[in-house]
């Protein structure tokens, strides 16, 4: 059957009887399979079927951490680019936030340019604090965070409950307006506005509780896309899920250990 689709009807391989088509004497050589040679075949892996497996998302999560660490090696070198790539990150988050097809390249391009933005403010905190880089603790503290909170979800002893669900979704947007509020303060000349001093760490804290929480939110989404066969590309939302969150994470341990020190 021939395809009413003009982008596909000039294709050889949707002509002469759709797929069979691929190779005439080939298939007109070869001998139709019995059903015990069907049955005896080994069933196909989730990879050769289409579908997102751990090892899709891990991979694709390194290639997007990995690209996060290059952006802000250069972004450490060169700090003045810090606001460059955080609003340019900013703007890519949001739309691969709102996209409803993951887009490889978009998602990459987030990557890059928030890995410049934490370079350049880890930079500027640094410089600012004498002793241990404040940057390596935070580092240190985000993935040791993300460590424990892979180890309470896969011992189930939290999960992702619709009520969970809920909850966050209030308490993050919740902590979203406060962030707003707080930089609208900032922008008329409020200095740290509410991130100094003892409130501050509370907001801190709070923040990167939320964020840690947030990652069994992303644990959830990448169990579940598994269990139910989601097709491979939405490894790459799953990867994005996870660099949001332990950017987020990164940053509130940033700001927490920068206070303690004395850095604010």
């Amino acid at each position: 059957m021939e395809s009413n689709n003009p982008a596909l009807r000039n294709a050889p391989q949707f002509k002469r009887g759709g797929y069979a088509g691929f190779d005439d004497r080939s298939t007109a050589a070869a001998p139709s399979p019995s059903l015990e040679d069907l049955y005896a075949a080994p069933a196909a892996t989730p990879a050769q079927t289409g579908r997102m497996t751990y090892d899709d998302v891990v991979m694709r999560t390194a290639m997007v951490l990995g690209l996060v660490l290059v952006g802000a090696v250069f972004g450490w070198m060169n700090p003045r680019f810090a606001i460059i790539g955080a609003i340019v990150g900013l703007v890519l988050g949001l739309v691969n936030a709102f996209k409803r097809e993951p887009s490889p390249a978009l998602i990459l391009a987030y990557a890059a340019f928030q890995g410049v933005f934490l370079g350049g403010i880890s930079w500027i905190i640094d410089s600012r604090i004498d002793g241990p880089s404040v940057a390596v603790q935070a580092a240190l503290a985000t993935f040791a965070t993300f460590g424990v909170m892979l180890a309470l979800y896969r011992s189930g002893a939290i999960r992702a409950t619709p009520r969970f669900r809920k909850i966050m979704l209030g308490a993050v947007l919740g902590y979203a307006v406060f962030c707003l509020v707080n930089f609208v303060f900032m922008m008329f000349g409020a200095g740290g506005g509410f991130r100094t001093g003892a409130l501050g760490l509370l907001v801190g804290a709070v923040g990167a509780v939320l964020a840690a929480l947030s990652l069994v939110l992303d644990f959830d989404f990448i169990e579940q896309g598994v269990r139910n066969g989601i097709p491979q590309r939405y490894a790459w939302t799953a990867a994005f899920g996870l660099a949001v969150t332990l950017i987020w994470l990164y940053i509130e341990f940033l700001r927490i250990i920068a206070i303690l020190r004395g850095g604010e």
